[in-house]
C-alpha cells in the first residue's frame, strides 16, 4: 500500500482531518466576532454548511474530466445574493468543455471561469467572463457556450479558460421570484476523457485535506472582511474592488459592502441614488457575510424596491418596521455585515448613511 492508503488503514488520515476541523472552530471563536449565542450558533452552522459543500467539491465532483453542476444552494459564503440560483462545475484549463440549455427567464445570467485557491489562500480570481448582455440566445430559448483556452471558429458564445482555471461559477438572479423561471443547463467535456478509475486511497486523503483546508480558508477569509468593515462601522464605502474580484466576485459587480451595528430603538438609514443598470441589490447578511434568513424582509432589487419620487432609493435597517423607506429587517441581530451590488453600471453611486432613533413609534 502507498502512503495514503496506509493513512487511511491506520486512521491517521481521518484523525488528521478531525484535527484540522477543530482548528476551523476557532474562526467562531475570534475576539471580534459578536460572541451572542445567536451569532455563535449562526458560526458553527456556518461551518458545518462550508464542510458539507466543500466535501461533495472535494471528495463527489472533482473529476475535470466528468463535470457536474454542483449547486450552492445549501451554503452562504462572501455575502451571498439571496437573489441568486448558484452552480459551480470542476474544469481544467487543458479541456475544452461546452454548456448547453435554456436560458429561461431569469433577469440576469452570467458564467465565469475562476482559479479557485481558497484552500491555499483564500482567492478565487476570474480567469475568463461571459455577460448577460453578450450572451447570444436562439430564438427558441436555447445557448451553446464553448469553454476553451482559444476561441473556436463560428463559436456565438465562447467563456475563456486559462492554465489554472479549476471551476466554472454560473450566477443566476431574480428580479423577481414569482414570475421568472431560472435556465436549465448541462455541461460535458469534449474530447475523449481519460478512462475511469476506481476510487484510490490518494483521492480520499487528499480530499479530506482540501476540504479541511478550504473550510478554514475560507471561514478566515470573510471573518477578516467583517474585522475590516467594522473599521468604519454604518457605512458603505468602496473598498476597491480588487479584494472582492480575487475571491471570486463577478468583474460586472460593483461592491459595496459595510458593516452595521445598532442598539435597541436605532435605525440605519442608507440613502442613494440609483444608477442605470440591469440589475442591483441591496443585502443584510449575519457577521460571518450569510445572506439573512429569505423568508424575512432582508434584501430588496431593482424590481422590488420602492423609490421616492426623485427617484432615491431609502432603506431603513432596523428591528421593525418604522413605516417609511425600504424597511430591512436585523432578525434578531444587533450586528452584522451588509452589501449593496451596483451590476453592469457605469456609474457607482455611494451611498449616504446615518444612525438614527426610531424609538417606540414611526416617523
Amino acid at each position: 500500500m502507498g502512503d495514503a492508503d496506509d493513512a487511511l488503514a491506520n486512521g491517521q488520515a481521518w484523525a488528521d482531518f478531525c484535527r484540522s476541523l477543530e482548528q476551523a472552530g476557532q474562526q467562531v471563536l475570534r475576539d471580534t466576532a459578536p460572541g451572542t449565542p445567536l451569532d455563535t450558533a449562526e458560526g458553527f452552522r456556518y461551518l458545518t454548511r462550508l464542510l458539507r459543500s466543500f466535501l461533495y467539491a472535494t471528495m463527489e465532483n472533482s473529476d475535470p474530466d466528468r463535470p457536474r453542476w454542483q449547486g450552492l444552494d445549501l451554503v452562504k459564503i462572501g455575502a451571498d445574493n439571496p437573489y441568486n440560483v448558484y452552480h459551480s462545475a470542476p474544469v481544467r484549463g487543458a479541456n475544452t468543455y461546452r454548456i448547453t440549455g435554456d436560458r429561461g427567464t431569469i433577469a440576469y445570467t452570467s458564467f465565469g471561469t475562476k482559479a479557485n485557491r481558497y484552500a491555499k489562500d483564500g482567492t478565487m480570481p476570474s480567469t475568463g467572463e461571459l455577460r448577460n448582455g453578450d450572451l447570444h440566445v436562439e430564438s427558441d430559448g436555447t445557448v451553446e457556450i464553448i469553454v476553451s483556452v482559444e476561441r473556436p471558429a463560428g463559436a456565438r458564445n465562447w467563456l475563456p479558460l486559462a492554465e489554472d482555471s479549476t471551476m466554472i461559477v454560473l450566477r443566476e438572479s431574480y428580479l423577481d421570484r414569482e414570475t421568472e423561471v431560472p435556465g436549465r443547463w448541462e455541461i460535458e467535456r469534449l474530447g475523449d476523457p481519460a478512462p475511469y478509475e476506481p476510487l484510490t486511497g490518494e483521492h480520499v486523503v487528499r480530499s479530506l485535506e482540501r476540504a479541511a483546508l478550504s473550510v478554514a480558508g475560507t471561514a478566515a477569509t470573510f471573518a477578516a472582511w467583517t474585522e475590516l468593515f467594522m473599521t468604519r462601522p454604518n457605512e458603505l464605502p468602496d473598498w476597491g474592488q480588487d479584494m472582492f474580484q480575487r475571491a471570486g466576485g463577478d468583474p460586472e459587480i460593483f461592491y459595496l459592502h459595510g458593516y452595521w451595528a445598532l442598539e435597541p430603538g436605532q435605525a440605519w438609514v442608507i440613502e442613494t441614488e440609483v444608477p442605470d443598470c440591469p440589475y442591483w441589490n441591496f443585502q443584510l447578511d449575519n457577521w460571518w457575510m450569510e445572506s439573512m434568513d429569505h423568508d424575512r424582509r432582508i434584501t430588496v432589487n431593482k424590481h422590488t424596491a420602492r423609490l421616492g419620487d426623485d427617484g432615491r432609493l431609502t432603506l431603513v435597517v432596523a428591528a421593525r418596521d418604522p413605516g417609511w423607506g425600504n424597511w430591512i429587517d436585523t432578525t434578531g441581530h444587533s450586528s452584522g455585515t451588509a452589501l449593496l451590488r451596483w451590476v453592469g453600471a457605469e456609474h457607482h453611486p455611494l451611498p449616504t448613511c446615518r444612525v438614527v432613533d426610531i424609538g417606540g413609534g414611526a416617523r
